[in-house]
């Protein structure tokens, strides 16, 4: 068992995890610590056929004209529980987002540009957007048919990493922005510590964390501005992409801040038109 840490924001009442024990990787058997995890390695594929090589260009991709800054900071209190990755060695899902403004995605686009306000992970468990600092979703762009996720923001804003678990399972997310880990400001890895994500619970990421009360706040900036431009460790060429990794776990201890609905409370409610809950369909919650 290792102990890891979960953040607990006033705000929104997300539950993060962080893994402080070493990393052990050594069997499939042995317990494993949240905060580590490998990137899967594909399979060599047999040289393309001639009709493959004619197929449609890769989609164009914005040169990103912005970075993200350290900026002030935002309470943001974390604890200790302890869990295990099911599958230390696989993730369930890896995904990444570049980020420009939407002059510059939008003539790299053209015509084929397509919007949408998330991206899903793990087949669906899991909603990923970003949200400005006011709560709307940014926009993201692909090319028509596509999963070249693109983000558009402006210079100055504020914006947060967010998570919606639509399933029953507990997962770990490991964030980085422009190639740094958003828990230690050290370059990315699968390997790093990450964030819990509950079943049916919302999870903010708002900044890199100073502490384990207080996180430095994401905000769009001119590149030279960008925080991996200015910390030794970070490099000018990774600055503009968003990068999620996700890890199924199980908890080793008894969960004691899980949300419950009290059924007692429920039952008392009385409810004139208690068919009639809403007038558009419900987020799912996958079951295994």
């Amino acid at each position: 068992m290792n102990p890891v840490t979960a953040s607990r924001r006033s705000r929104y009442w997300p539950f993060l995890l962080v893994l402080l024990a070493a990393l052990g990787l050594s069997a499939c058997s042995a317990p494993q610590s949240v905060a580590t995890r490998d990137m899967s390695v594909a399979e060599a594929s047999p040289p393309p056929s001639v009709s493959a090589r004619m197929t449609a260009p890769a989609a164009a991709k914005a040169q990103s004209t912005l970075g993200t800054q350290w900026g002030e900071g935002r309470e943001s209190v974390t604890k200790v529980v302890k869990a295990s990755r099911i599958t230390p060695d696989r993730a369930r899902d890896i995904a990444q987002m570049r980020y420009s403004d939407e002059d510059s995605i939008r003539r790299a686009l053209g015509r084929q540009a397509e919007r949408q306000t998330n991206v899903l992970l793990g087949d669906g468990d899991v909603e990923w957007m970003l949200s400005s600092g006011s709560g709307p979703a940014l926009p993201i762009f692909t090319s028509r048919g596509g999963s070249d996720y693109q983000v558009a923001g402006r210079n100055g804003e504020r914006y947060e990493l967010v998570y919606h678990n639509r399933s029953n399972r507990y997962y770990e997310v490991v964030a980085t922005v422009d190639g740094l880990d958003v828990l230690t400001g050290q370059p990315g890895s699968v390997k790093s510590d990450g964030y819990l994500l509950r079943p049916g619970e919302r999870l903010v990421i708002d900044g890199f964390r100073k502490s384990d009360k207080e996180v430095a706040a994401f905000r769009f900036s001119a590149k030279g501005r960008a925080y991996a431009n200015n910390t030794p460790v970070g490099e000018a060429r990774n600055v503009g992409v968003i990068g999620t990794a996700l890890f199924e776990i199980r908890l080793d201890e008894r969960d004691p801040d899980l949300p419950r609905r009290s059924m007692e409370n429920h039952l008392l409610e009385p409810s004139a038109f208690p068919a009639d809950p809403g007038k558009f369909a419900p987020a799912p919650q996958y079951v295994r």
